[in-house]
């Protein structure tokens, strides 16, 4: 069953997500969501917190009525650069920004578990509440890393949780393993030689080439690479040209490419830049291919993610906790984390919504009292005198 006693702050849960929905802000320029969460936190009680950190990150330790073991637990504060279309009370007041991944509702759910450990203070051990700015793209969790978070506090394991549209509201879903991939980026610059389009005779047309390796990078997944693998490789943009009778000097091929294995992605990285260079040549022109390695893939420990599966039947019931699903080929920079201590990431169903990074999605508050149980939980069941 969720908590009573945080059941009871729905309200509070509520006013409180609402008010970050209107003040959403980009990368590591938080500084009044984490202004409002702080206040929040000394508000509660916590016995210690450090901001600073990745310019607008924030720590927070809540210590238990015995010393122990640190958990850790994450959540994301920044918004995205998309315009909101919803025509809410709690509307975004920032012109072209919108927390349209949910991170109000993840820092709200963090926040319900901090009043609540605060006010119980039934673990042993201390809880570490990790509020991180730039998720969205730029690697805030890695930032936090560099700037010594797991060198201050000794944490043993780290959780973290995203509410999830298109699966059932208040569901919980949990892998033993791979939860969501790696995201790199290339880019290739493909030049030849620009001619008049009524003579293309004259130069080395660069659409052909950058048409041709096209075609042969998606060949790379379906022939050179395992069939039961999980790899994506997405050509997103191409860019070229002036005008309909020149044929252009250069054209720049953008991609993106989600593995799941090193691997994988080392192999991606060597093929698309001899395919590139190769088409080239062939064509009697030339390519220069850039990779970029991007968040790596986020994979929970087994046993950690089993315990957290465990921790949320306890909440929702049996029947409301998945495991084993698919893995969701987008990127998480909980990955860092994970790289670094045992633990889990989880997903939180929100029903039937529109999708993360819409113009009209919104967190939905039924979930809150469900996320913040689960991660006080997390740190009740996990830091008990028995140990």
């Amino acid at each position: 069953m969720i908590l009573d006693r945080i059941k009871g702050m729905h309200n509070e849960l509520v006013a409180w997500r609402q008010k970050l929905h209107t003040i959403p802000e980009l990368g590591f320029d938080t500084a009044e969501t984490v202004k409002f969460v702080k206040n929040k936190l000394q508000e509660f009680g916590v016995d210690e917190i450090q901001s600073g950190i990745a310019e607008n990150g924030l720590v927070a330790l809540i210590h238990g009525k015995k010393k122990g073991r640190l958990i850790g637990l994450r959540a994301d504060m920044d918004a995205l650069p998309i315009t909101e279309v919803n025509n809410l009370p709690h509307k975004s007041k920032n012109e072209g920004k919108m927390h349209a991944c949910g991170h109000d509702g993840h820092t709200t759910m963090l926040l319900g578990a901090a009043k609540y450990l605060c006010e119980s203070r039934n673990f042993c051990g201390t809880a570490v509440l990790i509020f991180q700015p730039a998720e969205e793209g730029l690697g805030g969790a890695k930032v936090m890393l560099d700037e010594g978070l797991f060198k201050k506090y000794d944490i043993s394991e780290v959780y973290a949780i995203h509410n999830m549209p298109g699966i059932d509201k208040g569901k919980f879903v949990i892998n033993k393993g791979p939860m969501m991939a790696a995201a790199d980026t290339f880019f290739i610059s493909v030049k030849g030689v620009g001619a008049h389009g009524a003579y293309p005779h004259e130069g080395i047309d660069p659409i052909i080439i950058a048409a041709q390796i096209v075609q042969a990078s998606y060949s790379i997944i379906s022939r050179e690479i395992p069939s039961h693998h999980n790899v994506v490789i997405s050509i997103t943009q191409i860019n070229a040209g002036t005008a309909s009778n020149i044929i252009p000097e250069t054209v720049e091929i953008v991609g993106t490419v989600r593995t799941l294995r090193n691997e994988d992605a080392k192999l991606v990285e060597k093929r698309i830049s001899e395919i590139a260079k190769n088409i080239a040549k062939a064509n009697n022109g030339s390519a220069e291919t850039i990779y970029e390695y991007g968040y790596p893939a986020t994979i929970n420990n087994e046993s950690k993610a089993i315990f957290s599966a465990e921790v949320a039947k306890d909440l929702v019931g049996n029947d409301m906790v998945e495991m084993d699903i698919p893995t969701n080929m987008a990127s998480e920079d909980f990955s860092y984390m994970l790289n670094e201590k045992p633990g889990a990431y989880v997903f939180l169903g929100q029903g039937d919504t529109p999708g993360l990074h819409h113009p009209e999605y919104d967190f939905d508050d039924d979930i809150s009292p469900i996320g913040a149980s689960w991660y006080a939980s997390m740190i009740e069941k996990n830091l008990t005198e028995t140990e």
